[in-house]
C-alpha cells in the first residue's frame, strides 16, 4: 500500500508481508499502548488488537495520542478510529478489564502480546497467563526517566504502588521518554516478527543511554 512505501523500501516487500500477518495484542491504550499502536500500524503491522477499559481524560493528552475531542471516549474506540483515519487499518478494540479470570480468553489467538499496562494487577495477570501458555510477551515499563523493554524471561512484575497509596496517574513523565520506549519496543517487535529474536533494552532519558539487556 502507498502508506508503507518508505518502510517497504527499507525492509523489503517480503518483510512487510510478514509484519502484516503477525497478530499482536496490546494490553493497555495509555502512554505506551496508544503511541505503540500508532507506530506499529505505520510500520506495516495490520493485525492488532488493543485491550483497555479506561476513558480518555484531560491529563492524558500530553502523553498519549488522543486529542481534546476524545476526552470522555473509551480509549480503545478513540484509538481504533484514529488508526483507521491514518492508514485505513481496522484494529480490534476490546473494552474490558483484563483479569486472571479472562486473560486466557482475551489473549487467545495472539502470536505475541505487549504488556503496556500501568498497574500491578493487570501486569501480573498478563505475565502469569503468557508464561503458563508459552506465549511471547514484551513488557514495556516507564518510570521517571527510565524505560525497560523486556520479554517474559527477564521480566519481573513491579511492586504494587497503588497499595502503597500512590496514584498511578500522578507521576513525572517526559513525552520523549515514551517516544524512545515506543521506538525500542516497535523495533524489538519487528525483529521478533522477522527473525524470531527477542531483544530486550533499557533506556534512560537524562543521558540518552540505551542498554541491551
Amino acid at each position: 500500500m502507498k502508506f508503507f512505501d518508505h518502510e517497504t523500501l527499507y525492509r523489503g516487500a517480503d518483510a512487510l508481508a510478514k509484519l502484516a500477518a503477525v497478530r499482536i495484542t496490546i494490553c493497555g491504550a495509555g502512554a505506551v499502548g496508544s503511541n505503540l499502536t500508532v507506530a506499529l500500524v505505520r510500520q506495516g503491522f495490520r493485525a492488532l488488537t488493543v485491550i483497555d477499559f479506561d476513558r480518555v481524560e484531560p491529563h492524558n493528552l500530553g502523553t498519549q495520542t488522543y486529542g481534546e475531542g476524545d476526552v470522555g471516549a473509551f480509549k480503545v474506540e478513540a484509538l481504533q478510529a484514529e488508526v483507521f483515519r491514518a492508514v485505513s487499518v481496522e484494529i480490534g478494540a476490546v473494552r474490558k478489564e483484563l483479569t486472571p479470570g479472562n486473560a486466557g480468553k482475551l489473549l487467545a489467538g495472539a502470536d505475541v502480546v505487549v504488556d503496556g499496562f500501568d498497574n500491578h494487577a493487570a501486569r501480573a495477570a498478563v505475565t502469569a497467563h503468557c508464561r503458563a501458555a508459552g506465549l511471547p510477551c514484551l513488557h514495556v515499563g516507564l518510570s521517571a526517566d527510565y524505560a525497560e523493554i523486556l520479554w517474559n524471561e527477564g521480566y519481573r512484575v513491579p511492586q504494587d504502588v497503588a497499595a502503597a497509596g500512590i496514584n498511578v496517574c500522578e507521576y513525572p513523565m517526559a513525552r520523549n521518554l515514551i517516544l524512545f520506549a515506543v521506538t525500542l519496543a516497535s523495533e524489538a517487535l519487528v525483529r521478533y516478527a522477522l527473525e524470531g529474536r527477542q531483544e530486550a533494552y533499557s533506556f534512560t532519558l537524562r543521558d540518552l543511554q540505551v542498554n541491551r539487556e
